[in-house]
């Protein structure tokens, strides 16, 4: 049986980020990343890591961390410091892959909060990650390092191999659908002979399904990549489904590569976003957004994705239900299209 292959890249990558050179910024403004916040103390501590990482190569405006739910510190906590330290405008960048709910409705809300305790306050919010070319050039190379011999003994050939492309899984069908985009486009001209598309949560087809599927093709090999910026309990998640099933299927050799983690290229990415906010040159998809599809079916809220969103206030404690909500395929095609 071969086992779970998980090259480690972290070391080097975090060196080589270390030494990484980038644009310089138009306007020295501060700045707040805001991860999505997971209960894993590992998943927690690479954010930090990110923003601390990204802080050193440009030193010259406050980089502050937080997190949108289940850890601390919080928008709120983040926010409170650039006050306490005297400053009336902010860039927001949320750290996150694509552009779902927390990003589209549950940041911009907490951005609305905090202008009703602080009212000189002026946010510029910036852009998710989404699709872009050198994140994609990222997984081509790692992929590239799996056709190795000391990853591949066998040497199986990539006609011979399933790429199992596992999202972290939304609420939001445009979200959805760009990780669909997003696993075709790096399937195409990559000689592998197919790419199937999951999610550990939430939407579906969920990973376990997504391997059944990886088997019809009848594969020599199986290579499983989580799209993740950081480890977590979803990250680990997805290692311990595939250690399960290169057990219960000895005969398919079964990778599992590990998640972005700090890479160069995340921070280069991550200095576009807040150079392009600066210049107030961001543009996002608003045509099939659900909350402006809503809004426009019940003609009552202005959803505006520019600098300055505009959002009805809702209530909203950040925990999750015990049970999933989605589980039921029939009941999530009822639900996935309408607006909370």
């Amino acid at each position: 049986m071969l086992t779970t292959n998980t090259p480690n890249h972290s070391h080097s990558e975090s060196s080589t980020a270390q030494s990484l050179k980038l644009s310089p910024l138009p306007i020295q403004r501060p700045l707040l990343m805001v991860g999505h916040g997971t209960r894993d103390e590992q998943g927690r501590q690479a954010l930090l890591d990110f923003a601390t990482l990204y802080q050193a190569l440009d030193p010259s405006r406050p980089v502050l961390p937080c997190f949108l739910e289940l850890t601390e510190p919080s928008i709120q906590e983040g926010i409170d410091q650039c006050v306490a330290q005297g400053y009336t405008e902010l860039t927001v960048l949320p750290i996150l892959l694509f552009a779902a709910r927390h990003n589209k409705f549950d940041v911009t809300n907490e951005l609305d909060r905090a202008k009703l305790r602080h009212p000189q306050l002026k946010f510029h919010y910036g852009r998710h990650f989404g699709i872009t070319p050198t994140i994609v050039e990222l997984w081509r190379s790692r992929l590239a390092e799996l056709d190795k011999t000391e990853h591949n003994p066998q040497q199986i050939s990539r006609s011979d191999t399933v790429l199992l492309f596992v999202g972290r899984g939304s609420s939001d069908p445009d979200a959805n659908g760009d990780v669909c985009k997003l696993a075709r486009i790096l399937w195409e001209g990559s000689g592998y002979s197919t790419v199937e598309t999951c999610f550990i949560g939430i939407t579906h087809p969920r990973l376990e399904d997504g391997f059944r599927r990886a088997r019809l093709y009848q594969p020599k090999r199986i290579i499983v990549l989580p799209y993740f910026l950081f480890t977590g309990a979803l990250v680990k998640k997805i290692f311990n489904i595939t250690a399960q099933q290169q057990e219960q299927y000895p005969d398919i050799s079964i990778t599992c590569l590990p998640e972005m983690g700090l890479h160069p290229v995340l921070l280069s990415v991550l200095r576009e976003r807040e150079i392009e906010t600066q210049l107030e040159q961001v543009q996002m998809n608003c045509e099939m957004c659900k909350f402006r599809l809503s809004a426009l079916a019940k003609d009552r809220h202005e959803h505006s994705h520019a600098h300055n969103h505009h959002h009805h206030h809702h209530s909203h404690d950040h925990t999750h239900p015990p049970e999933d909500p989605y589980a039921d395929i029939e009941k999530y095609h009822q639900k996935i299209w309408q607006a909370p």
